[in-house]
């Protein structure tokens, strides 16, 4: 397995080929990611082999928005299948990756361990002091793709997403959910639901 030459290969090709109408799916997002995974990693002393799936898990979770904006999962899993070999990794890793990928699919459906850090790894910013700045683009990049643009309406879906997420990691339940319901209050307050 060659970690280090696939990371440099998919952010290469996220730098040079992401549109830049992805204001939230952008290669930041991708980065943003990993470096969260990162702390998981530490967190929970994975073991070096999980530890590497989980950081190639983040960096290709959304590499499917090279391709495609819709069910980008799926483009995402096939070059998964595709670019991984090319480095070395095995079958059962690919596998173990393209569950990950499956896995943050809304709404997500972990099966173990590795897809439940990366979930949560993937919506970490629902309970961060950040949430603002960065749901802000992801309404700019709904806009952008005539998906949505009516802010109230934006503000009822956040609402609803919020309500029906749920963390996985018990870390995450401890640590991002508190600040998350605050963001979820105050959007509530925004639409007149309370």
């Amino acid at each position: 397995m060659s970690y280090r030459k696939l990371r440099h290969f998919v952010i290469n090709s996220l730098n040079d080929s992401l549109s830049a109408g992805l204001k939230y799916h952008g290669i930041h997002h991708t980065l943003d990611v990993l470096r969260v995974c990162n702390r998981y990693i530490a967190r929970f002393a994975l073991d070096k082999r999980d530890a590497e799936l989980l950081r190639v898990g983040a960096l290709m979770h959304d590499y499917g928005f090279l391709f495609t904006y819709k069910d980008h999962e799926v483009k995402g899993v096939e070059m998964a299948e595709k670019i991984m070999p090319q480095f070395g990794y095995s079958a059962e890793e690919i596998s173990s990756v393209s569950g990950m990928i499956w896995a943050t699919k809304v709404p997500q459906l972990p099966q173990n361990e590795l897809e439940q850090i990366l979930c949560d790894c993937d919506l970490d910013y629902l309970g961060r002091s950040d949430f603002g700045p960065i749901s802000e683009s992801l309404f700019q990049e709904l806009n952008i793709h005539h998906i949505m643009n009516d802010r109230h309406q934006w503000n009822l879906i956040q609402v609803k997403f919020l309500k029906g997420h749920e963390y996985h990691t018990d870390w995450a339940k401890k640590y991002r959910q508190p600040t998350k319901a605050l963001h979820l209050h105050q959007l509530m307050k925004q639409t007149g639901e309370i």
